[in-house]
């Protein structure tokens, strides 16, 4: 059974920082891209980030120089390092990582940026 754990969100004041985790397992594919998206109430979800297998990354333009995503692949785990973060970044952040045949989505983590 495919299971995506998240972890890291929480609320934090404007300028601070969290790092959010998801480990993924299960999944006998190799896995291909791992990347973060985020969906704030009344709003559609929105990529934040994503990374390669090769290491390459894309970033959305309202978090670039301030979110940096990583990943280890013996862990099978996307990281998402968020520094100065902003009210605006308040939403439910997933995981999602892909196969050659299928994604996977985690179950959600809240990021609360208070101003």
């Amino acid at each position: 059974q495919v299971q995506l754990v998240e972890s890291g969100g929480g609320l934090v004041q404007a300028g601070g920082s969290l790092r959010l985790s998801c480990a993924a397992s299960g999944i006998k594919l190799s896995i291909n891209a791992m990347g973060w998206y985020r969906q704030a109430p009344g709003k559609e979800r929105e990529l934040v980030a994503y990374i390669t297998s090769g290491g390459s990354t894309n970033y959305a333009n309202s978090v670039k120089g301030r979110f940096t995503i990583s990943r280890d692949n013996a862990k099978k785990t996307v990281y998402l390092q968020m520094n100065s973060l902003k009210p605006e970044d308040t939403a439910n952040y997933y995981c999602n990582v892909g196969t050659t045949l299928r994604s996977y989505w985690g179950q959600g983590t809240q990021v609360t940026v208070s101003s």
